[in-house]
């Protein structure tokens, strides 16, 4: 008789988009992300920014590293959408129940971050008239 435990598992797709907010410059976030990625053993497929500071990244990563690639997105100053965090903990959690299954397996993220300039108190946006 089969046990749960030896019951084959499925092989699931990890290829996710999220959303995330930033108050970092686009050009120093895009250098430290993709940094903190490949620093992680990821691939940065693709990555680039508009005019607007609208930064895309495409990336993959084996699943064993999920938890440092999480940690590496929120230490770089990105406010995930909530989404984005919920698939962000679906996949440490069924990485971590089953690492022999999923942990060579490659997981995907397609990051759209919106930029915004955060104005320090006392600045003006308005130059100075001499």
């Amino acid at each position: 008789m089969m046990k749960f435990e030896d019951a084959p598992l499925p092989v699931t797709s990890w290829a996710m988009q999220m959303r995330a907010l930033s108050t970092e410059k686009p050009t120093s976030l895009v250098q430290t992300l993709t940094g903190a990625i490949l620093g992680c053993g990821g691939w940065v497929l693709s990555r680039g920014a508009n005019d607007a500071g609208t930064i895309s990244v495409l990336f993959e990563f084996e699943r064993r590293t999920c938890l440092e690639i999480y940690s590496v997105l929120v230490g770089a100053g990105l406010e995930l959408s909530q989404c984005g965090h919920n698939q962000l903990t679906e996949l440490c959690r069924c990485t971590r129940l089953h690492p022999k299954a999923f942990g060579d397996q490659v997981a995907s993220i397609e990051l759209e971050i919106l930029t915004y300039p955060v104005q320090m108190k006392g600045e003006s946006r308005l130059p100075e008239v001499a």
